[in-house]
């Protein structure tokens, strides 16, 4: 689908414009239901398709808000495409990819206004929420979580792609179910490398690699920088590098200078440690690979402690977390528990976040991408 009329001529426009209007409404397959989370220039809601009933997750954009940064919603879509699930009889060659830790693109729709991406539906929250609600926690528990998230980036360097953003607020549960797989989502500024060599600073202060902040080339390590960010935070409940000044934070970040504090990590095993080390490595070519992180005793052994370590980390997470921006309510709970129920129900699997997810999410977005648009 030809996303935005390109604006070579007049003549162009028009030609685009038609074809748009040839195309079928998201309304003919689509039932578009209540609102879920709102950015600056995207809103997301509630669809159902009208043949089967089977719930999803609608991101709608408005073209008007968007201009100026067109090449970075392409780019999401690109990215969203390589991994989703998708048969082309009529090309064989095409080949699609698809991975169970990554949130699927099912259909893009685009009038003249806006363009519409239906998402899988994924309603079991966000990952510290899951945690500071659960009765016991362990490293062993941190490690499964870790080692879905690097099995799907592992995955995504595999093909090619940068996620450039992991942080906790993009690690979703599937479902309710205590089993739940961990869904990575938001590939706003997700980037192919065969797209040329990245150097944009990019992403979420605190997870950002010191390669990025020094303004150097960089690739995939970017991503294990983040992953061990999160399982730092995943064992204490805290980030290892804070200041309330931006300049002393990417300092700290720089230098990778980070402390395993007592009392917080004196039950926390030296294996957890080492790989720790190990992702949060300044030097690229010392830091591990996904490949070399999941073979770490921590991850495929058996180094993982099974000691409840809930009481601290819950805490520690309520305490740091959770006055962040991502954690601005949108809309009431009574929306998630509606959303919830009608996933459940159906026979389809989901992506959706709570309003609170939703409404962040998509703000952090938008104000990335505005950092981020240079580079595309």
């Amino acid at each position: 689908m030809p996303l935005f009329g390109k604006k070579d001529s007049g003549k162009k426009v028009r030609k685009d414009t038609k074809e748009i209007e040839k195309q079928p409404s998201i309304e003919d397959k689509y039932v578009i239901k209540e609102l879920l989370g709102t950015g600056a220039f995207s809103e997301v809601r509630l669809c159902e398709h009208r043949e089967t009933g089977q719930a999803f997750a609608v991101k709608i954009i408005d073209k008007k808000a968007l201009k100026g940064k067109e090449d970075s919603l392409e780019n999401e879509i690109r990215v969203l495409k390589r991994f989703s699930a998708k048969r082309q009889e009529n090309d064989p060659d095409k080949t699609w990819f698809t991975h169970p830790n990554i949130v699927q693109l099912f259909e893009t729709y685009e009038d003249k206004s806006k363009v519409y991406l239906i998402m899988e539906l994924v309603t079991g929250g966000e990952l510290f929420d899951r945690i500071v609600e659960k009765g016991s926690y362990s490293e062993r528990d941190a490690s499964y979580l870790i080692r879905q998230v690097l099995e799907a980036v592992d995955y995504m360097h595999e093909q090619g792609v940068v996620h450039r953003d992991l942080k906790p607020e993009n690690l979703l549960y599937y479902n309710p179910a205590e089993d739940s797989k961990i869904m990575i989502s938001d590939f706003g500024l997700s980037k192919m490398e065969d797209s040329g060599f990245m150097a944009t600073a990019c992403g979420t202060p605190g997870y950002v690699a010191p390669e990025v902040l020094a303004q150097k080339p960089y690739g995939k390590a970017v991503d294990v920088w983040s992953i061990g960010v999160i399982s730092y935070i995943l064992l204490c409940g805290y980030p290892p590098f804070y200041d309330e000044n931006d300049a002393n934070l990417f300092a700290q970040i720089l230098k990778g200078e980070f402390e395993f504090d007592s009392p917080y990590w004196d039950e926390i095993g030296e294996s957890a440690k080492d790989f720790i080390r190990n992702l949060m490595c300044v030097n690229v070519e010392k830091r591990f690979t996904c490949k070399q992180a999941l073979a770490h005793p921590w991850i495929s052994g058996n180094a993982a402690s099974s000691k409840n370590i809930h009481g601290t980390v819950s805490e520690q997470l309520k305490k740091n977390f959770a006055k962040s921006r991502w954690k601005q309510a949108y809309h009431a709970a009574t929306v998630i528990r509606q959303m919830q129920r009608m996933a459940l129900s159906s026979s389809g699997g989901a992506y959706g976040r709570s309003s609170s997810q939703l409404n962040a999410s998509a703000a952090d977005e938008t104000a990335a991408q505005d950092t981020a648009s240079g580079s595309k």
